[in-house]
């Protein structure tokens, strides 16, 4: 189903539009959530929260400031980081055997294994070398826009900039 069919369905909050909903970008938005919390069960969890959170927010939706999936991703990638920063996960993650290691790791390299099917990694390695660097820290590692300023100490329009020209030059590869 496309976008424009949704929508309307999910602000009506049509049952059946849930379930579109979820069969639509579950996919997508787990993996991102995986991909910044590394832990199967809790990327699962989370996923569940974040489209309940789409379900009870959709009214917030404003399609002339971005597009839907981008507006979801947001609330993917926000609703991720504030678990990562969350006392209750970190004091979880000190817990956890070696054996739980290996998993995660395993489970990393198949999700690496899975970017690079589609060819992302491909096109994001073309880029110049401060694109990767600002693509992996913002969108593989979840920092925020903030954070990648400090680590990389250039300043936070510096980062607004390059990664908005980084995206386009992006956006314009994969569409070539």
């Amino acid at each position: 189903m496309k976008q424009e069919e949704l929508l309307p369905l999910l602000l009506k909050k049509d049952d059946r539009s849930f379930t579109l909903l979820y069969d639509n970008y579950s996919k997508s938005l787990y993996g991102v959530i995986f991909n910044l919390i590394k832990d199967k069960e809790e990327a699962e969890d989370l996923l569940q929260e974040v489209f309940v959170k789409i379900w009870k927010n959709i009214d917030s939706y404003n399609d002339s400031k971005g597009r839907f999936y981008t507006w979801m991703l947001n609330i993917a990638r926000n609703a991720t980081i504030d678990r990562l920063r969350s006392k209750g996960f970190n004091n979880s993650q000190k817990n956890l055997s070696s054996d739980n290691f290996v998993h995660i790791l395993d489970d990393n390299a198949k999700e690496v294994n899975k970017i690079d099917a589609i060819g992302i990694r491909t096109f994001i390695n073309k880029l110049k070398p401060k694109c990767i660097q600002i693509i992996d820290l913002l969108f593989f590692k979840g920092y925020t826009q903030q954070e990648a300023s400090e680590e990389l100490a250039i300043p936070l329009g510096t980062v607004k900039t390059q990664n908005r020209n980084c995206m386009n030059e992006l956006r314009m590869m994969i569409n070539d």
